[in-house]
């Protein structure tokens, strides 16, 4: 069993998301990693899930890039993009079926960047979807403008009647701040709301989203505007008409792709990150105030029902313990508490945390050794508005010399002294997902250190973990 859908001898890449006759179908481009076997194929592939946890598969035959997916009277459509270098250029293309399992590319509606509001080098990821106020299809491409300066990446605009012959529009939203197109956009309403959403990877590496009360803007940015962190990428929205998820993939550290990696490190936590990996799926929370928040599906809430006992082992401060709690008062020094349990490879550990005004840090150390040193530690940093997560590259002399950073993976969140915080930890392999409040996510990879323990930790304060439950 998977948490986290992971193809045999190949990588999930970006995600399209589609529903269609009361199942989910999500596409998503499939990275074999060098596997030529019998059973090898690439491209777009669908998936078919009812539940996110059990999937099958369904060849295309579609190679590009991401793209869309709709049903229109009969006829499904499917945008995608190819590439070309010397010169780069990009292009969009279009191919239709009657039954989502062999497609006809239609040649003569396929386009490109027009070279005047738009640069021909990047055009790609169409989003196509149906305007009702203004009676025509609209397509959102990850594209560059033409400017002055590098900031041109923006969410270019195409308008169709017939989804075949597409006008260029200006930009649907072009903020002149990021240096990369905006890829993979996606679009939808919930409620009064519009939300843009789009990635990028110049300045920061992640998956945005804009909130706007209309299709013509202003398009606002939140205070929290992206969804998970580095390790979560071109995130797309999906809905079954009650709950909408997003998509995205959790890349693995395999490769060197760009001459990166340091040569004389031994493990991969100091690696680059590769394109694609495991997917993963949030589902989408609409706050009071119109702002998203994202949690997990209640069918990976539930997947795993073998409860398993935690004994505890005080190490440093003063503690005291039951069944499923623990509770440090040590307002000048750092308490930790390790689990007897091993981290099991499939698991979910979850609890409810609270703490006192002055704490600093409290957390859960994960695959860490008995000595509570080398490990991953993921931090509530209350004073600092934040849950951070800290690798075992930290841990020790050489690491901390050398690592380059003051914060490897963070997500921005109000953490308030003196009621409880939820915490949901899921571990697959070396897939760290941690779910806090029903507000942020924070994926993340463990490559270095596998089978070692749990841990509690608070430091300068009061702090009670309470409700702990291990689940396998």
């Amino acid at each position: 069993m998977e948490l986290f859908y992971n193809p045999k001898n190949a990588v999930v890449g970006d995600v399209i998301p589609f529903y269609d006759n009361g199942q989910f179908k999500p596409f998503y481009l499939r990275g074999n990693r060098g596997y030529f076997g019998e059973d090898s194929f690439g491209g777009w592939t669908m998936l078919t899930t009812q539940d996110h946890l059990h999937f099958t598969e369904t060849p295309t035959g579609i190679r590009g890039g991401t793209g869309s997916v709709l049903l229109v009277d009969g006829v499904y459509h499917l945008f995608y993009c190819t590439f070309k270098q010397n010169p780069k250029r990009e292009t969009i293309c279009h191919a239709i079926s009657r039954d989502l399992k062999a497609w006809e590319p239609i040649p003569e509606d396929s386009f490109t960047a027009d070279g005047k509001t738009y640069q021909l080098t990047d055009w790609r990821d169409p989003f196509v979807f149906w305007n009702e106020e203004a009676g025509e299809w609209w397509m959102l491409v990850a594209a560059k403008e033409t400017g002055k300066t590098a900031r041109t990446g923006c969410t270019a605009l195409c308008a169709s009647k017939d989804l075949h012959s597409w006008e260029y529009r200006p930009p649907f939203y072009a903020p002149h701040m990021h240096m990369s197109a905006h890829e993979c956009p996606d679009l939808f309403k919930m409620g009064d709301w519009y939300y843009l959403i789009y990635s990028q990877y110049t300045d920061r590496f992640q998956t945005y989203y804009r909130m706007s009360k209309s299709l013509c803007g202003p398009w606002i940015a939140p205070a929290r505007d992206s969804f998970d962190t580095r390790c979560f990428y071109a995130a797309k929205s999906g809905t079954d008409g009650k709950d909408r998820y997003l998509y995205g993939w959790n890349p693995t550290r395999h490769y060197n792709n760009w001459g990166f990696n340091p040569p004389i490190h031994t493990g991969y936590d100091y690696n680059s990150f590769d394109w694609g990996g495991a997917m993963i799926v949030h589902r989408l929370v609409q706050n009071p105030d119109g702002t998203l928040a994202v949690t997990v599906p209640e069918s990976v809430d539930s997947a795993l029902q073998i409860p398993n006992s935690i004994p505890m082992q005080p190490q440093n401060g003063p503690w005291t313990t039951g069944e499923d709690w623990a509770k440090t008062d040590n307002p000048c020094g750092y308490s930790s508490l390790l689990l007897e349990n091993r981290v099991p490879d499939l698991c979910k550990l979850e609890m409810d945390l609270v703490f006192s005004e002055t704490i600093r840090e409290i957390g859960v150390a994960v695959q860490v050794d008995e000595q509570f040193g080398v490990g991953y530690y993921l931090s509530l940093m209350p004073h600092k508005g934040r849950l951070e997560w800290k690798s075992g590259l930290r841990m020790y002399d050489e690491g901390g010399w050398t690592f380059p950073y003051d914060v490897e993976m963070e997500r921005p969140i109000e953490l308030a002294p003196n009621q409880p915080h939820k915490l949901r930890i899921f571990v697959q392999d070396t897939i760290l997902l941690a779910y806090l409040d029903d507000q942020v996510a924070l994926n993340t990879r463990m490559f270095d250190y596998s089978r070692q323990r749990f841990g509690l930790y608070a430091s300068d304060g009061q702090a009670e973990f309470r409700n702990i439950r291990l689940w396998t």
